[in-house]
């Protein structure tokens, strides 16, 4: 097995926005709130009123404000926009649980009720859309269509990247970042503990066929054709996994795609959610 590794690209684009952000997503006091789950205080936004679009975010780097230049585009094109903070990431708790793909669908499906929305699309990135599709087949009826971006499948476990992530690691790639993250956290104290538990999910709760092959919603498989963490022939298992299911490979992208190539990845996206 491969160990995981951040490249230099991948960090650019994480922290170069490709459009100018006045909204303070992620930390944005006029529409951000939270709900519990679990004995566990998740905080989320909303944006804009029409169908609703979940946002589902990628973990370790991830949270709310990657998604930064689609939001604004979503709310203009007449849908209600939610942003959820997965468990450990920045505003939300990390609470005593182990992490599982099962508890980030039963999170996200708990918000849905708790702002009386009976169904919705949901776009997610990487974790986002492990869990999104985890949503899909966990709770059918909640879920009109999926995109899910940065995601493939691993028929052979061992070609998967090992992930022993630590904040004394992330600290040296992007202390700024980090820093920046560590004033929002409700405990600070509690990060370490949190990236202990994703590199259990990583390590030791593999995505499993099974979860794909029960969706019945429409998904569209939206990522680049560089991802260092999914090689292109696992983003094509995924989707051959998924019976009612649709591929696009951004050419030249790598694995935050929607930061790669924004204008490419929104014409893919907004016919099929449309």
């Amino acid at each position: 097995m491969k160990l995981l590794t951040i490249t230099t690209l991948l960090l650019s684009t994480l922290f170069t926005p490709i459009i100018a952000q006045q909204v303070p997503y992620g930390n944005n006091p006029e529409t951000g709130d939270y709900f519990e789950a679990g004995g566990v205080k998740l905080y989320y936004e909303v944006y804009g009123t029409g169908s609703p679009i979940l946002l589902l975010h990628g973990g370790v780097y991830g949270y709310i404000d990657e998604f930064g230049p689609l939001i604004p585009r979503l709310v203009n094109e007449g849908h209600q926009v939610i942003c959820l903070a997965t468990r450990g990431h920045v505003k939300s708790e990390v609470g005593d649980e182990p992490l599982s793909w099962e508890q980030r669908a039963d999170d996200a499906y708990k918000m849905l009720r708790h702002l009386n929305i009976d169904s919705a699309t949901v776009i997610g990135f990487s974790d986002g859309g492990q869990a999104a599709l985890t949503l899909a087949a966990r709770y059918p009826e909640a879920v009109t269509r999926v995109v899910a971006m940065g995601v493939g499948y691993f028929a052979d476990k061992s070609e998967k990247s090992v992930s022993a992530v630590t904040s004394e690691i992330l600290l040296k790639q992007a202390k700024n970042y980090f820093d920046a993250r560590l004033k929002l956290m409700p405990d600070p104290s509690q990060w370490e503990k949190s990236l202990q538990m994703l590199n259990d999910l990583y390590n030791n709760k593999p995505f499993e066929a099974s979860t794909l092959e029960s969706i019945k919603c429409k998904v569209l498989f939206l990522n680049g054709e560089r991802d260092g963490y999914f090689p292109v022939k696992t983003i094509v298992m995924a989707y051959e996994l998924v019976p009612n299911s649709s591929l696009a490979i951004i050419p030249d992208c790598h694995h935050v795609v929607f930061h790669c190539n924004f204008p490419a990845v929104w014409e893919s996206m907004i016919g099929f959610i449309k």
